[in-house]
């Protein structure tokens, strides 16, 4: 690669067009032998190219997804946003992986949609819109954005976006605004039960999909990042209903940094510290249930509810529905201190 092009990729996301390449001084059976299968360039989009060695080093779907919606603002000649799925993926908002992975756009006009060329084109009046730059391209605000993945993918996606935009210290009054602003649009009445259901407490995916299935459930309200004093330490539990505890268990805890994940130990100590913390939890008086992802999808999804049914009916008949006055009191003095200190790290 031409240096002058090197130049260019490198404030393009490592992203550059046929058209830099051949005013940087690459010719054009130059450029067929480089882009041909197994090359050292990587088409990514019909003109836009990047090097092979980065596209391989990207191993997740929101990081070669968030480089095609890259080249898509690249090569687009029309006045636009990159919204919805686009949006999510710029701005780091969870969602659920689409049956079909599409880059979102919004542009000037008078509503509709169309999809075409693996683009998905949304017509609006672009003076409504929140817009943000990341990564050189312009995006939707994150309460637009989390509003466009309700409308468009539904409940649950839904729900996790608005969760992961109040678990950022965003304002719930700013979704119904931007509500407002699309009340008779396709899809408001699901933005309208997201937002309802919106919980900062949810820090992952999964714990947002948990608490929806509790609430299936109908065994009561969920009472998210619950803090039961251990020792010296203090454990914020994901989800609590009466005296019953709900702990997802996500992959990434279990993972060495290295490997993409968050534990600083080998897995087998993550475990037994796990194991050891959640004896003395339920030596207070209290029961738990451990979720995966895959219980929360399909035929499994069924099972799960069965089994965190028959292990709720144990706890409520162990200890009861009512909180011993001492878990209530130091939980409600925990909370104060966190908030006083902000949210935990991460």
């Amino acid at each position: 690669m031409r240096p002058q092009l090197r130049a260019l990729a490198a404030v393009q996301g490592g992203l550059f067009t046929r058209r830099q390449a051949i005013e940087t001084g690459h010719r054009e059976r130059e450029l067929r032998t480089l882009t041909a299968v197994h090359g050292p360039w990587v088409v990514v989009r019909r003109g836009v190219y990047v090097e092979r060695e980065l596209w391989d080093s990207l191993t997740g779907y929101d990081e070669r997804a968030r480089l095609r919606d890259l080249a898509v603002h690249l090569t687009m000649t029309t006045d636009h946003v990159m919204s919805h799925d686009s949006a999510a993926r710029a701005l780091r908002i969870p969602m659920l992986r689409p049956r079909q992975e599409l880059s979102h756009i919004t542009r000037q006009g008078v509503g509709g949609s169309r999809t075409e060329r693996g683009v998905k084109h949304h017509l609006t009046r672009l003076e409504l819109l929140d817009v943000r730059e990341v990564d050189g391209m312009p995006v939707t605000g994150p309460a637009r954005t989390a509003v466009d993945l309700a409308r468009e993918h539904g409940l649950e996606t839904g729900v996790i976006a608005c969760d992961s935009f109040l678990h950022a210290d965003g304002d719930r009054a700013a979704l119904w605004s931007v509500l407002r602003s699309m009340w008779c649009w396709p899809g408001s009445t699901t933005v309208r039960a997201a937002i309802d259901l919106a919980d900062p407490g949810a820090e992952t995916p999964g714990e947002t999909l948990l608490r929806l299935l509790i609430l299936e459930l109908g065994i009561g309200t969920p009472d998210t990042q619950f803090p039961v004093r251990i020792e010296d330490q203090v454990a914020w539990i994901d989800v609590r209903v009466g005296c019953h505890l709900f702990e997802f268990d996500g992959r990434l805890k279990y993972r060495r940094s290295e490997q993409g994940g968050v534990a600083r130990r080998p897995v087998d100590e993550v475990v037994w510290e796990e194991r050891r913390r959640e004896r003395q939890v339920c030596a207070e008086g209290l029961g738990m249930s451990r979720v995966v992802w895959d219980e929360l999808f399909g035929a499994a999804r069924a099972r799960l509810r069965t089994r965190l049914l028959a292990e709720y009916a144990v706890t409520l008949a162990r200890f009861g529905e009512e909180l011993p006055p001492h878990l209530i009191e130091t939980a409600a003095r925990l909370r104060s201190q966190r908030a006083r200190r902000g949210p935990r790290p991460a």
